[in-house]
């Protein structure tokens, strides 16, 4: 599959000066929620993913995913590998397990967004159902912005922004790997440019 041409064919890989979750400016952004609301394309997606995964052997007992953007992700990949969907959300800022979901002592899940940044969120998540009982077995995202290393079998993340548990594999279809700048030293600030956030978390 052409992930790239994919994002493209669905909008969802915009070009002109956006503000990222990390607090950087970029010249480009990924907007997943683009390329999901094709239930077919999100399907094919998810199906891809789940073949990669299922490849690498892992065991997998559910899907788990940080509220809002991964849910659309995590369903399909959940309904993909046949197994159970949960997923978790922000309550005064700390990401928690409602809505009478339960974890069961040990139970294999599957950490999954619809892009991979720094991975702050889908961390966020692990913790909260490993708090619970649950045993991480790995990341799983549509979209990887390479700050992240991605390996199909556990290995060591290199970058110092990356927040994953550097023991566990990150499956993803593509790597987007854009410029990204600090505020301060962006040349579309510096041309007079605003940065826009079009759509994630704090917009």
């Amino acid at each position: 599959m052409d992930i790239t041409q994919i994002y493209k064919n669905s909008n969802a890989l915009l070009e002109g000066h956006f503000l990222l979750s990390s607090g950087k400016h970029s010249p480009f952004y990924l907007q997943s929620a683009k390329v999901l609301e094709n239930p077919k394309t999100a399907e094919e997606l998810a199906k891809a993913l789940a073949k990669i995964i299922q490849e690498s052997q892992i065991k997998v007992d559910c899907v788990c995913s940080p509220a809002l953007g991964g849910i659309l992700a995590g369903y399909e990949l959940a309904r993909a590998l046949g197994v159970r969907f949960i997923f978790t959300e922000r309550v005064n800022g700390v990401m928690t397990l409602r809505r009478g979901f339960e974890i069961k002592k040990n139970e294999k899940i599957l950490v999954c967004e619809d892009i991979i940044t720094t991975g702050g969120s889908a961390m966020e998540c692990a913790k909260e159902v490993e708090s619970l009982g649950a045993e991480v077995v790995g990341y799983a995202a549509l979209a990887n912005r390479g700050i992240c290393n991605r390996y199909q079998s556990p290995n060591t993340f290199d970058s110092k922004e990356c927040k994953l548990d550097s023991n566990l594999p990150l499956f993803a279809l593509e790597d987007f790997v854009f410029e990204t700048y600090e505020p301060s030293q962006c040349p579309l600030c510096q041309q007079g440019s605003k940065a826009i956030k079009p759509g994630s978390r704090g917009n």
